[in-house]
């Protein structure tokens, strides 16, 4: 089966979301796949079901605030097809869905890619142990199911995240067993180099020392300084292992969430073939846009954190400049009305986003993290560790897909969405070159795992290629 539309929007998050009501105010036909059954993306998630059950108030003014652009996408006429995954994109506009029994082709006139960000991997020893797992899924199972950390899990890593979730299990009555902080930078050397932006964002800046105060009036042990994390256990995590400079401790743990910040989801945009380009101010790369998130592929554009980490508010303000781009492209708005409406936009995108060098200066990711130690499991699918790597550097890889072929490397059922980071940044350092050059996977369909008889129901007629 085939539907068509003016517009095709994926992902359902704060920019998906916003794109999609922007887009039908100009009458532009619009449909929003999503993988999660209910639109609001991570952030947001499941935010009219937590509001009806009364949880959505112990989870803050922000998570709330969804509510109203959930609200507002309910109202806009949009095209909702929920709980589709996306398995293809093709740069002509067709986007191939599958509902976990079939499949469908959805065309567009323009493909807005809104598929948000992801937590950098984290590959430590024992990071592959059960019990270990991120903040943002532990964050996830709060949301969905109002499930909390036992109060014998650690905390490890750096990031707002980090803090905003231990300070949501304190509101919510619960602990931790305490966090292992490994911020590198300090506050005053970050705001002696980003202070202005930090005090036009001051807003976030007051949220923070608050998530800080929740932390400590709660008496949990936060441990700053960290250099060195490991996972502990046989069969699943029973001890938690830091390093602050040479001084080695040890705790027992029954688990143990990792996360230091996040990255784009540029899965799909690089396997559209979108340029990209390395962030250095964010240690990730991110597809290359102009102002209105349109890429160098031309029906195809990008908004929210997949174009650059911003924040839920940064993402709704690219999704709505994206809508304008694209209304204007499609002829449904002059570029001048285009330029004007987008002011607004703009000025309210510049609030938001003006703290955000100040926020990765703060918390840059250590470079042992980029470039893990030799024992240390990269690819958790094929279970190749960084010293892996290195050898095939030396036997001469130059590159992610080179390193692939030596030793299978990406080539597990997440096709290196965990592993490609790492991957990148231990050739970049091997062969003492900046991330960017070395390069990324290339991606090869499908984006998602897809049987075949999912793929057998496209219709006649119906091919991806």
């Amino acid at each position: 089966m085939s539907d068509s539309f003016d517009l095709v929007v994926i992902g359902g998050g704060p920019a998906g979301l916003a794109a999609a009501v922007q887009a039908c105010e100009f009458g532009l036909s619009v449909a929003l796949v999503d993988e999660q059954p209910e639109p609001g993306g991570q952030i947001y998630r499941v935010v009219e079901r937590a509001e009806a059950e009364g949880r959505a108030r112990g989870l803050g003014d922000d998570y709330r605030r969804g509510l109203d652009l959930v609200n507002a996408f309910r109202a806009c006429g949009a095209t909702h097809f929920a709980s589709h995954q996306v398995w293809q994109v093709e740069s002509d506009g067709r986007v191939f869905t599958s509902d976990g029994t079939t499949s469908r082709q959805i065309d567009g006139k323009r493909v807005l890619v809104a598929v948000g960000a992801m937590e950098r991997p984290v590959p430590v020893r024992g990071w592959t142990l059960p019990g270990v797992m991120t903040v943002g899924a532990a964050q996830i199972l709060h949301k969905s199911i109002d499930l909390l950390p036992e109060p014998e899990v650690w905390i490890a890593g750096s990031g707002p995240l980090l803090l905003h979730f231990a300070a949501e299990v304190v509101e919510a009555g619960a602990r931790i067993a305490g966090i292992l902080d490994t911020t590198r930078s300090s506050i005053s050397r970050a705001f002696m180099a980003h202070g202005t932006g930090a005090l036009r964002g001051w807003r976030y800046l007051a949220k923070g020392l608050g998530y800080l105060r929740k932390i400590r009036m709660a008496n949990i042990r936060r441990v700053t300084g960290v250099e060195a994390v490991e996972a502990k256990g046989d069969s699943q995590i029973d001890r938690v292992r830091w390093r602050v400079g040479s001084h080695w401790e040890e705790a027992p743990a029954k688990g143990l969430l990792l996360h230091e910040g996040i990255i784009p989801n540029t899965h799909m945009t690089m396997s559209l073939g979108c340029a990209h380009v390395w962030d250095a101010h964010q240690q990730c790369f991110r597809p290359l846009t102009d102002a209105y998130g349109a890429t160098d592929v031309g029906m195809i554009a990008v908004a929210g954190d997949c174009g650059g980490i911003g924040g839920a508010r940064v993402a709704e303000c690219r999704g709505r400049l994206a809508a304008l781009g694209i209304a204007a492209a499609l002829g449904c708005i002059t570029d001048e009305e285009r330029d004007h409406r987008s002011e607004p936009v703009r000025r309210e995108f510049d609030t938001h986003d003006a703290i955000r060098n100040f926020l990765d200066a703060l918390y840059a990711p250590a470079p042992e993290l980029l470039a893990p130690p030799d024992d240390v499991v990269v690819c958790r699918c094929e279970g190749v560790t960084a010293g892996r790597i290195r050898e095939a550097v030396a036997l001469g890889c130059r590159g992610p897909n080179q390193v692939k072929s030596f030793t299978r490397c990406g080539m597990g059922p997440c096709q290196g969405r965990m592993c490609g980071p790492a991957v990148t940044g231990t050739i970049a350092a091997a062969l003492d070159t900046l991330p960017g050059t070395v390069g990324s996977f290339r991606v090869r369909p499908p984006l998602k795992p897809l049987r075949l008889g999912e793929l057998a129901a496209l219709g006649d007629g119906e091919s991806a290629e």
